[in-house]
């Protein structure tokens, strides 16, 4: 059964399509500029590429690009849109309504909507794809998979603000997390490197990249996360501030004459690695390469950030009384080893100790020394193959019911 995986942004629409009988991919794409000047779609299948600069008006027109790729007959994966069994749809933010992944119906999809004043950027977006893809491929059923549902698992002292609870109650402010995907992937993959069941093990999952946040995973289950209603939440990120004093809003406006929307903006798009490096990079590739040269604001910015991850990882540990494993994953976790020995310096007394060479590599692998009673992995994220398998559980029998070889023949 092929299954195509689908990620859409407000101006973007990434997918790939998995041969779900080996788990390899047959094509991988990303449509760009959606309703932008300059639009177009690049695609690469068999070994070749696919690449075409059109206009695409809106995301009904990129998911007819996105068919006309996939089928094309010297570049494409398929003969036609037959040959796609299922497709699956990354949603960021599913609320306390889905506690796992779901069909997709009107009811979800009304649920989504109820979903957008906790998800303003991401949720429209998630949504604007999804009818898109119903409306090219409206036999083909589909499946949710959300990044919150893996963190609803979390007890009410890990999402619960110290606001009066009548807020939660009416408006359902609480703490979500997110990257909730990446994480249920890598403790899974985890458990399988352990050879122990995951139901016997104490985890600390680091998702580092542009936005990073760390997971806290007993038995398999998130107990607590470090983003929150939102993913401004927790670590510093790439342009993100993470956790801030409430206050300093309040003092930015006085201070400054910015408004709420000018004060949030700051917070989400010029803090984080770019406000602390003065404006040097939000990427942490070239604030790792002016720390290492001397570079006094990069250095500045590389110590906070790893400051910071470095006591999530304390609390967590101490949250979950031990820990077995600490996993690092996407772009920095996966491939910068500075990254990885900055916020696990100093860590010994906890048990936790990296072994250099083992350290400097980018590829699936145990990094701690043999001494370390905690161990730490590199685990490479795979969020499409993990909802390309939730859409396989949930619509593997449908599709049987309507591709099976005996029905077939009856049709003829």
């Amino acid at each position: 059964m092929n299954i195509l995986v689908i990620n859409a942004g407000s101006s973007s629409l990434k997918y790939q399509l998995i041969d779900m009988t080996t788990e390899s991919i047959l094509a991988k794409g990303l449509c760009e500029r959606i309703g932008i000047n300059g639009s177009n779609i690049e695609q690469k299948a068999g070994g070749k590429l696919y690449k075409k600069t059109l206009p695409l008006k809106n995301h009904v027109e990129a998911f007819g690009a996105l068919v006309d790729a996939l089928t094309d007959a010297e570049y494409g994966a398929v003969p036609d849109l037959s040959s796609i069994g299922a497709a699956g749809h990354r949603v960021v933010h599913g609320a306390e309504a889905f506690t796992g992944s779901v069909l997709i119906d009107d009811t979800v999809m009304q649920a989504l909507r109820d979903n957008i004043p906790l998800a303003p950027l991401h949720n429209p977006a998630n949504i604007m794809g999804i009818e898109a893809c119903r409306a090219v491929m409206p036999d083909v059923p589909m499946v949710a998979v959300f990044d919150t549902a893996f963190h609803q698992t979390m007890p009410r002292r890990a999402y619960l603000y110290g606001l009066p609870y009548e807020y939660y109650e009416q408006y359902k402010i609480r703490r979500y997390g997110f990257h909730g995907t990446s994480h249920r992937y890598v403790t899974a993959r985890a458990a399988q490197l352990l050879g122990r069941p995951i139901e016997q093990l104490k985890l600390i999952s680091c998702h580092m990249g542009n936005g990073s946040s760390f997971a806290a995973v007993e038995g398999g289950r998130s107990i607590d996360t470090t983003m929150g209603l939102t993913p401004l939440e927790g670590l510093i990120m790439g342009t993100r501030s993470g956790d801030i004093d409430p206050t300093v809003i309040e003092m930015l406006m006085t201070s400054t004459g910015m408004s709420l929307a000018d004060v949030m903006s700051v917070l989400n798009k010029r803090s984080g690695l770019l406000g602390l490096s003065a404006g040097l990079s939000s990427d942490w590739r070239d604030v790792k390469i002016g720390a290492q040269t001397g570079n006094d604001a990069a250095l500045r910015a590389a110590e906070v950030f790893a400051y910071r991850a470095k006591k999530y990882i304390g609390g967590y540990i101490a949250a979950m009384n031990g820990c077995d494993a600490i996993l690092f994953t996407a772009g920095i976790g996966e491939n910068d080893s500075f990254a990885r020995a900055l916020i696990l310096k100093g860590m010994e007394y906890l048990g936790i100790t990296l072994d250099p060479e083992r350290n400097q590599t980018r590829e699936e692998a145990l990094i701690s020394a043999d001494e370390s009673r905690v161990k730490v992995f590199v685990v490479p994220t795979n969020e499409e193959l993990a909802i390309a398998r939730d859409t396989l559980a949930l619509t593997g029998t449908i599709y049987t019911r309507y591709h099976s070889p005996a029905i077939e023949r009856s049709l003829v």
